[in-house]
């Protein structure tokens, strides 16, 4: 079976790559306007477990935007059958400080798309 934090790894691979679709990789963030996410909380369940060599989807299906946060429901599937479900709020922060700052504008715009 999946080991319980490896799902944690898969959100966050999911959460990356959408964002890089989304055009707002870490490294843009960080070159172009100072800010870096990080996770500030998650709640996770657990209802079936993976196994190994399942081919699991990992989905953002959910989110909340506010002035320096961003709340994602994401799920992780096999064949449409749910095994894991999160809450992850993450914070945004200045990438020199790592004091809370406001999310860039853009992104902001970007992401109404997606509530």
């Amino acid at each position: 079976m999946v080991y319980h934090s490896r799902y944690l790894d898969f959100f966050e691979r999911a959460r990356a790559d959408w964002l890089r679709h989304l055009g707002y990789e870490s490294s843009r963030l960080i070159q172009d306007y100072g800010v870096v996410l990080v996770v500030r909380k998650v709640a996770l369940n657990y209802h079936q477990p993976a196994r190994l060599d399942d081919e699991v989807e990992v989905f953002v299906d959910e989110i909340e935007v506010k002035r320096a946060q961003i709340t994602l429901r994401q799920t992780v599937r096999r064949n449409g059958l749910m095994l894991a479900d999160a809450n992850v709020n993450l914070a945004s922060v200045s990438v020199n400080s790592f004091l809370p700052v406001k999310l860039p504008e853009s992104l902001m715009e970007t992401l109404k798309h997606y509530v």
